[in-house]
């Protein structure tokens, strides 16, 4: 009697300390297709939560009056070329910016590197465009509907750190923008392609996140795409009807 007591606190023991480092839900891919892609207009929210994976969502909503699903497509497939451009999207975050694979009037395969301050920090990132099936199953985008999709790393190191989609829905007066980005997502690649390492492994791990991430740089992000997606709201107007023009 006394072994089996001994085994089930051993058990017991090593049940806590998994869950103390890997969570109740290890390695979990926290994508939820049905709250990014919400039809109602005005319903989404913006919020900075800790999710039981422990990485963090950051989902900001921009009314985007006069503006079009069809003009983010444009913006991003087409007119974004130069660090000019870029600095019109944010004055006083967006320093330069440059592109790897795109091809013109595309986005997916693409990847945006930029150099912008996010909180008091400057962040070099590689933002990889992909096909917005990788994370809702399906491609979401119609006339009415931009979608868009990327895995988030660092510029000068070959790891990404962060998923992260932008939805543009019509409405009756322009549109409406729901911004989600998904922080604590690790994993090694090379060139476009992500794989397996012990870095990636530890970078997934329930208890690496709770460390590793913090609300203030989710409550960083959150500022800083509220303010981008302001000033792109206000921009596209009028730069898309000169350009129509």
């Amino acid at each position: 009697m006394t072994k089996f007591r001994k085994l089930i606190t051993y058990s017991l023991l090593t049940l806590l300390i998994i869950i103390s480092v890997f969570g109740l839900r290890p390695f979990q891919q926290t994508i939820d297709a049905e709250k990014a892609l919400v039809k109602q207009a005005g319903v989404y929210a913006t919020e900075v939560r800790r999710l039981p994976d422990a990485s963090y969502l950051v989902a900001v909503r921009t009314p985007m009056p006069e503006v079009k699903a069809d003009m983010l497509r444009w913006w991003f497939s087409d007119f974004l070329q130069t660090t000019e451009h870029y600095s019109w999207w944010h004055p006083k975050d967006h320093v330069w910016m440059d592109w790897e694979n795109k091809e013109p009037g595309e986005i997916i395969g693409a990847s945006h590197l930029v150099h912008e301050y996010i909180g008091g920090d400057l962040s070099k990132l590689r933002i990889q465009f992909v096909n917005p099936f990788e994370f809702f199953g399906y491609d979401p985008n119609d006339e009415d509907t931009f979608v868009i999709c990327a895995r988030v790393g660092l510029l000068d190191e070959e790891m990404n750190i962060a998923k992260m989609c932008h939805v543009v829905r019509n409405t009756l007066n322009g549109a409406e923008m729901r911004s989600r980005f998904w922080l604590g997502h690790v994993a090694k690649r090379e060139g476009n392609k992500t794989i397996s390492s012990l870095k990636g492994f530890i970078g997934n791990t329930f208890l690496m996140r709770l460390v590793v991430l913090n609300k203030q740089s989710a409550k960083d992000l959150k500022r800083h795409a509220e303010e981008e997606m302001k000033y792109l709201a206000e921009l596209l107007p009028p730069l898309h009807e000169s350009k129509i023009d």
